[in-house]
């Protein structure tokens, strides 16, 4: 199985191979505590922002890991990140997690197709067998919307990390197995496809203001006043 960098094209979002590049965009939209709330890596200042990525790509070196910038095709805009990570070669598996989504493009298609996107290429080109996510126990939000996508459900790694808190993380694994994989996409692009008929598809400028605002950290919230 044969993992390389590669530009992945759906109709909201393109998945470029995350750079250093992208840190401009990345700070710019990605500086947001919430946005890391279930994530033990932290990122609340540039620098963080840059070891964040300086970390990814070195996984990437490594092999470990094949990390992507998620790229608004409307505006060219990085608006997060998202990688395959945990690649085993030997026997045809990689995990997709490290994701996240600017605040201002959650409950969109980006998301949704990112996912799409790396899972179409996982099992229609590298040939996997298995697909790894997971997820913090406590984030309902996330296990429900991979429990939507078609996932199955494996068990609880109990104590399994401490996060930036201090708190000790019990964490959710999912999978989708090749076999699966086509009932997988028929709901994906089933989803896909009534984003396409919907004006807030893309990024919530459709939305009131009052709304957009309420979607900003606090800090950008009292400025916007």
């Amino acid at each position: 199985m044969i993992v390389a960098p590669v530009t992945l094209e759906g109709t909201h979002v393109r998945l470029e191979p995350l750079a250093k590049a992208h840190l401009a965009w990345l700070t710019a939209v990605g500086l947001d505590e919430e946005l890391w709330r279930w994530i033990p890596t932290q990122a609340r200042t540039a620098e963080e922002m840059a070891a964040y990525i300086e970390t990814a790509l070195n996984e990437q070196e490594r092999g470990t890991s094949l990390p992507f910038a998620i790229v608004e095709k409307a505006t060219g805009r990085a608006i997060g990140s998202t990688r395959y990570g945990n690649i085993d070669r030997t026997h045809h598996r990689v995990e997709i997690g490290w994701t996240w989504v600017a605040r201002e493009w959650q409950c969109t298609a980006m998301n949704t197709e990112a996912k799409y996107l790396l899972l179409r290429h996982a099992f229609e080109t590298l040939g996997c067998l298995r697909v790894e996510l997971k997820t913090d126990s406590l984030n309902e939000r996330s296990r429900a919307a991979i429990l939507r996508m078609g996932a199955r459900e494996e068990g609880i790694f109990r104590n399994h990390m401490i996060t930036a808190s201090g708190r000790i993380r019990h964490t959710v694994y999912f999978s989708i197995i090749d076999s699966e994989w086509l009932a997988v996409k028929a709901r994906l692009e089933t989803k896909l496809g009534s984003h396409k008929h919907s004006r807030h598809s893309g990024r919530r400028d459709a939305l009131p203001f009052s709304q957009r605002l309420a979607l900003r950290p606090a800090s950008q919230r009292r400025q916007l006043r």
